[in-house]
């Protein structure tokens, strides 16, 4: 079986599978993205649609948590996408773990490489709260670059807030975030943990993708990565983040 083929099979059944890092010495980025477009290819040929793209491993908190030292990319599905108010099911999911992000929503293609951060706010709608909730395929979180990368950046699900604000209104750098489950403040960040500025994410993936001939699309969804540590969630938790001149979001398991 391939691995993108096993990492699709993993999802579909909410098991994990043992490291591809340990199993394939020999494999790189390369490689990895390639089997990330291997498991992306199963889900569209199943009827979902690419609607926005995701920055993954931002944060210094994240990458020390996960022992993973730079951002990578993975691709937003049509399935992945509630709205404000919904409920997640947990056991629609295998080892969750919550982040609150600041999303953009583009009103404009953005295609590099050479993006500039002043290209990306003209390119963009509006931003909005976000919790993205990670989920990996791979047993225990106990992965390294290239099995994050291979599992579509650990993506799971995103649930956006009901709030979009104008990115030049407000300083997406400074902005404070307050992350809380079940009533309780579980985390803190600012706009600055995502690569130093969520809009440096932004061009960052931008220009990486660009380098491979991939464009951000107007109309799609871009997460800008996590301003905090992952949080564990499972069934009867609720959280909300709020980030500050932006707005809350909120999100229920069951």
């Amino acid at each position: 079986m391939l691995l993108g083929d096993e990492l699709h099979q993993a999802l579909l059944t909410r098991r994990t599978v043992e490291p591809l890092s340990s199993r394939h010495a020999g494999l790189d980025l390369d490689d990895a993205y390639r089997i990330q477009q291997r498991m992306i290819q199963h889900r569209c040929a199943a009827g979902e649609t690419i609607i926005g793209k995701k920055v993954g491993v931002t944060s210094r908190v994240v990458q020390k948590m996960l022992d993973v030292h730079q951002p990578d990319f993975g691709y937003l599905l049509s399935g992945m996408l509630y709205s404000e108010g919904q409920s997640i099911s947990a056991e629609s999911l295998i080892q969750p773990r919550a982040e609150g992000e600041i999303a953009f929503m583009l009103k404009h293609d953005v295609q590099g490489p050479g993006v500039t951060n002043a290209e990306v706010l003209r390119a963009t709608e509006c931003v909005m709260p976000c919790f993205e909730i990670v989920d990996s395929r791979i047993q225990d979180w106990k992965i390294r670059i290239q099995d994050t990368v291979a599992d579509n950046a650990s993506c799971g699900v995103f649930v956006l807030g009901d709030r979009a604000v104008d990115p030049r209104r407000v300083d997406l750098g400074l902005c404070g975030m307050v992350l809380e489950k079940n009533g309780e403040i579980v985390g803190t960040g600012a706009g600055a943990a995502a690569l130093g500025h969520p809009v440096n994410a932004v061009a960052w993936l931008a220009n990486t993708l660009g380098r491979l001939g991939i464009a951000l699309k107007a109309g799609e969804v871009i997460l800008s990565g996590s301003l905090a540590e992952l949080v564990p969630v499972r069934a009867g938790d609720s959280l909300r983040v709020q980030i500050g001149g932006i707005g809350g979001c909120s999100v229920r398991f069951t």
